[in-house]
C-alpha cells in the first residue's frame, strides 16, 4: 500500500510543508507525517499535487491493513535485537499448532532508554495462547503479555445462548 491510498477526498487550504511521492510506501510515509508540525503531508506526482494525507487518513489506511479476527490471541514477546528473526517466531507459533496472522516489531522502551531489546507483538490464530507462549519461550523469547481476543459479536452470541438456555430450563 502506498501513500496515494491514504489521500483525503478533499483538499485543504494552503500548500503542505512537506510533499512526498505518490509511490512512497505507507509505512515509510508515517514517520514523515509524524515529523510535520501540522500532521499533514502532500502527495505529489512530479510537479502535480494529488492531495493531502492527515493523521486521521493515515490511521484509516493503516487500519485497513489489519483484518479483524474473532479466533485470535495477541502475544507480546521481547528478545535481544541480535536474536530477532521473524522466521524463528513463525516456526515457534507453527510448532504449537497455531498460525501467525500478524507480527509487529519495534524497540522495547520499557526501561526508558534506547533499548538493546526488541518488543514483538504477534496475533496468532488460536483461542488459547498458552501452548504458543510455551513454544515461544522454548525458542528463547520472553513472553511479557498475552490475551485472547474477544469480539463484541462473540460476547453477544454467548449472552443470547445463555438466555436461550435459561428459557429452556424453565
Amino acid at each position: 500500500m502506498t501513500i496515494k491510498d491514504a489521500i483525503l477526498p478533499y483538499m485543504i487550504d494552503g500548500k503542505p510543508d512537506r510533499i512526498v511521492n505518490a509511490t512512497t510506501p505507507l509505512i515509510e510515509a508515517l514517520p514523515l507525517l509524524l515529523d510535520t508540525p501540522d500532521r499533514i503531508i502532500g502527495v505529489g506526482d512530479g510537479d502535480k499535487l494529488l492531495g493531502v494525507v492527515t493523521q486521521s487518513s493515515m490511521l484509516q489506511a493503516l487500519g485497513s491493513l489489519i483484518v479483524p479476527r474473532d479466533d485470535s490471541s495477541v502475544i507480546t514477546v521481547t528478545c535481544p535485537a541480535d536474536r530477532y528473526a521473524a522466521s524463528t517466531i513463525a516456526h515457534a507459533v507453527e510448532d504449537a499448532g497455531a498460525h501467525l496472522v500478524d507480527l509487529f516489531s519495534g524497540p522495547d522502551f520499557t526501561d526508558g532508554i534506547y533499548p538493546d531489546n526488541l518488543r514483538v507483538t504477534l496475533r496468532v490464530r488460536t483461542l488459547n495462547p498458552g501452548h504458543v507462549m510455551q513454544s515461544l519461550e522454548r525458542y528463547g523469547y520472553q513472553v511479557v503479555e498475552a490475551g485472547q481476543h474477544t469480539s463484541p459479536d462473540a460476547e453477544i452470541f454467548a449472552e443470547r445462548l445463555a438466555s436461550l438456555n435459561a428459557l429452556l430450563n424453565v
